[in-house]
């Protein structure tokens, strides 16, 4: 079975640098398309970026919220999905979830969250 665990994550200050981590085990990160997810308090989740692998190389979309940023990447001999933040803003926290699946509309596989806190 698909299991993602997370880690990283935290309270940090404006302008800060995050690093978050989703390491996938019952499957090769190779074949997932792997996502980042979050949801600010008291609204609702939003796409933050996302990873497609293909033949050409890796696909990768941002929010443009983020954009410039945040950067995902992976470590497929470790089968782990990272999310770098810089210049941390105060909405940036939120509840931050990865996901994979076979595709960016099947992401059937979703980590437990983690909470980022950005003070000003």
């Amino acid at each position: 079975q698909v299991q993602l665990v997370q880690s990283g994550g935290g309270s940090v200050q404006a302008g800060d640098s995050l690093r978050l981590s989703c390491t996938i085990s019952g499957g090769a990160s190779t074949g997932y398309v792997m996502a980042w997810f979050r949801q600010p308090p008291g609204k609702q989740r939003e796409f933050v970026a996302d990873e497609t692998l293909s033949s050409d190389g890796a696909w990768r979309n941002y929010a443009d919220s983020v954009r410039g940023r945040f950067a995902i990447s992976r470590d497929n001999t470790k089968n782990t999905m990272y999310l770098q933040m810089n210049s941390l803003l105060p909405e940036d926290t939120a509840v931050y979830s990865c996901a994979a699946g076979p595709s960016r509309s099947q992401l059937n596989y979703w980590g437990q969250g983690t909470r980022v806190t950005v003070s000003s």
